[in-house]
């Protein structure tokens, strides 16, 4: 997804002999340099150069996966998550951000989850898509194969398939992550990018915004376990194995290239905004195949004098709209019940907009002080067992104040 990086030792030329020092000033043994590129050999790519060969395993289990069926929203409705709610006090801190997170919703382009932690995560690898993990509180260090990552509240981690990591916390308050786990890649939209590949002027963000491993992260030891995602019988179904390697997987001295994991903060968004309301795709971060990623950002309301500050009621027929509140007062849903930790989902083909009152209740307002995470599914998007077990089921009837109970 980024522009070329260079980090630690790597040979002048590619696919070249590129040896560790030896005894009295001789050349030593090789190091062993793995591709690791996406569609085949024709998109972007990283050489990584290793002390040990990257493919030497000495033992295969299964992993079970926690809980990963989803229940088809039907029949149809609004549903409100307190995912807050899935934690008691105490229970993060054996938990990891690996291994804990519980499926909120989910459909064959992309999985959402969502965990609090406080143990450090075996290492792990998702061979089935990118992972684009949101931390909404909390401090981590993000160890990866290409190198360590800090991340910090408001930080995306992006981490492209294929990639060796495990999650560190670093304090003693829980470490809260939203987790988009695709079955593709993760990037800017195109029209963020000129031809060849740079962030255009009009782009909400830029390359200085992006920040990825600075130096190597040098492991030693032997017969490391990796627990890794990957495809089952079809595309669409999702298996675990245990992979346990002969040498440390972190023992890369050095690597290039354009694909890499990296840190984007949601801070460092800068929002566009107009005279009249501006459209979703304006507050657009990232996408993958079948979805989008937008953030709605701390910023000016429109100044249009008779300008409606709320997004109108709108159907969107073709994609069911998450929105993950994290930050703020989200003016829309005043009257709701939703509140910081709080999930929404609206449905494909579903007119949504502002709670009764509350469109009257923004006029004139100069400043949006809200901060959500927003993912649009092109294809419709079932209940996990996380999203099952945090229903708020007044939710959907708050439009019309009738507070009735949904009979499924």
């Amino acid at each position: 997804m980024g522009f070329y990086q260079r980090v630690g030792e790597i040979p002048a030329k590619r696919h070249t002999q590129f040896r560790r020092p030896g005894a009295d000033g001789e050349p030593g043994e090789l190091y062993y340099e793995e591709m690791m590129g996406e569609e085949g050999f024709s998109s972007n790519a990283s050489l990584l150069y290793h002390r040990g060969v990257p493919s030497a395993l000495v033992d295969a289990q299964v992993w079970e996966l926690p809980e990963l069926t989803t229940t088809p929203n039907h029949p149809v409705l609004a549903r409100h998550l307190k995912l807050h709610e899935l934690w008691g006090s105490d229970d993060w801190r054996d938990t990891d951000v690996v291994t804990g997170r519980r499926l909120v919703l989910g459909n064959d382009d992309v999985r959402i989850s969502y965990v609090v932690a406080g143990a450090t995560s075996p290492y792990y690898r998702n061979s089935l898509g990118d992972e684009c993990c949101y931390v909404e509180a909390g401090t981590a260090t993000v160890e990866t194969v290409f190198g360590a990552l800090p991340a910090r509240q408001g930080d995306y981690v992006i981490l492209p398939r294929g990639t060796t990591h495990r999650w560190v916390p670093t304090d003693d308050e829980p470490l809260r992550v939203y987790a988009i786990e695709a079955n593709s890649h993760i990037a800017p939209p195109d029209r963020y990018l000129t031809r060849y590949g740079q962030f255009a002027e009009n782009a909400p963000y830029c390359e200085r915004d992006l920040h990825a491993p600075t130096e190597p992260l040098l492991v030693e030891g032997t017969d490391v376990e990796v627990l890794v995602k990957h495809r089952g019988d079809s595309a669409s179904e999702v298996v675990g194995s245990r992979l346990t390697y002969a040498t440390h997987p972190f023992d890369v001295v050095g690597w290039d290239g354009g694909l890499y994991p990296l840190t984007f903060n949601v801070e460092d968004f800068e929002p566009i905004t107009g005279r009249i309301v501006e459209p979703p795709p304006q507050h657009q971060v990232f996408e993958g195949e079948g979805f989008v990623i937008c953030n709605f950002v701390p910023r000016n309301a429109p100044y249009h004098p008779q300008a409606v500050p709320l997004p109108y009621y709108h159907t969107n027929v073709d994609s069911d709209e998450v929105m993950f509140y994290v930050g703020g007062d989200y003016t829309a849903r005043s009257g709701s019940g939703i509140d910081l930790g709080s999930v929404s989902l609206h449905p494909g083909a579903y007119a949504h907009g502002p709670h009764p009152g509350a469109i009257e209740r923004s006029l004139g307002t100069t400043r949006f002080e809200e901060l959500a995470v927003m993912v649009d599914t092109f294809r419709p998007l079932g209940l996990g067992e996380g999203g099952r077990a945090s229903e708020d089921p007044a939710y959907p009837w708050t439009w019309s104040g009738r507070h009735a109970t949904p009979k499924n």
